[in-house]
C-alpha cells in the first residue's frame, strides 16, 4: 500500500493514538487525511479535514462513507474500555458498551467503506486490536473479550475483501502512554512509534502489526504447552 498520495481516514482521531496516526499519515505525505470523531471542534490538528463520526450510529457512519468517497486507507483506531471484570454487577453493561464501539464499530465503518475502497482500486483497512486479543486481563475482561471478537471480525473481513484487493491490517499492542492507561503504572510505548511503525507494514504489503516485544512474546505463546492464554492474567 502506497502511503504518499493516499486518502485516509482515522476514527478516534482527537487524542492518543488516532492523533499519532494523523501525524504520521501526513508525515508520511498522504494527500488528505480526515480525522474522526463524535465531536470534530476537539481535533486540534491542522492540515486535516475534519469529520464528525460515531461508529456506534449507523447513521453517522453512513454519512461519512457518502462524503469521504475519496478514501483509500481506512483505520479503526476508536475504541473504549470500561475496566470490567465479568463477574462485576454492571459487567454486562461494560461488554455492551465495549462491544458497541470495539467490535460492531469496525464492523460497520468496514462494511460502509469496503465498497469505497474498491471504487478506489482497493486500498486498505487497519484494525487497532490489542495484546489482550489474545489474553484475558482480569481488570479489563470485557474489554478483552471485545478485542478478541475484533481480531475474529479482522481475520474474517481479510479473507473477504482479499478478492477486491484491500490489504487488511491487524494491530497488536500491550500499553501505549494514551489516557485509556493513565491509571496503569509500568512502562509504555509511545503511540507515535506505533503509528509510525503501523505505516512501514501496510507500506511493505503485511497483514500484521506486532508492535512491542510483549505481543510478540505473547503470540509466539498461543502455540506453546501449556498455552499462554491459560495462565492467570491479573490488574
Amino acid at each position: 500500500m502506497n502511503i504518499q498520495n493516499s486518502v485516509a481516514l482515522v476514527t478516534g482521531a482527537n487524542r492518543g493514538l488516532g492523533q499519532a496516526y494523523v501525524r504520521a499519515l501526513l508525515a508520511a505525505g498522504a494527500k488528505k487525511v480526515y480525522a474522526a470523531a463524535r465531536d470534530p471542534s476537539t481535533i486540534t490538528l491542522e492540515g486535516v479535514e475534519r469529520i464528525a463520526l460515531d461508529v456506534t450510529d449507523p447513521t453517522s457512519v453512513a454519512a461519512a462513507a457518502a462524503l469521504a468517497k475519496d478514501v483509500t486507507i481506512l483505520i479503526n483506531n476508536a475504541g473504549i474500555s470500561r475496566g470490567s471484570t465479568f463477574l462485576a454487577a454492571d459487567s454486562a453493561s461494560a461488554a455492551r458498551a465495549e462491544f458497541e464501539t470495539n467490535f460492531f464499530g469496525p464492523l460497520a465503518t468496514s462494511q460502509a467503506f469496503a465498497p469505497v475502497l474498491k471504487a478506489n482500486g482497493g486500498g486498505a483497512i487497519v484494525n487497532v486490536l490489542s495484546v489482550l486479543s489474545w489474553l484475558n486481563l482480569t481488570s479489563a475482561a470485557t474489554y478483552s473479550a471485545s478485542k478478541s471478537a475484533a481480531w475474529s471480525l479482522t481475520n474474517g473481513l481479510r479473507n473477504e475483501l482479499r478478492g477486491q484487493g484491500t490489504q487488511v491490517v491487524a494491530v497488536h499492542v500491550g500499553f501505549m502512554d494514551t489516557d485509556m492507561t493513565a491509571k496503569i503504572d509500568g512502562p509504555k510505548l509511545n503511540p507515535a512509534d506505533v503509528a509510525k511503525y503501523t505505516l512501514e507494514v501496510l507500506a511493505g504489503g503485511g497483514e500484521e502489526v506486532l508492535a512491542d516485544e510483549l505481543s510478540r512474546n505473547v503470540k509466539a505463546g498461543l502455540s506453546a504447552q501449556p498455552g499462554v492464554y491459560l495462565g492467570a492474567v491479573g490488574g
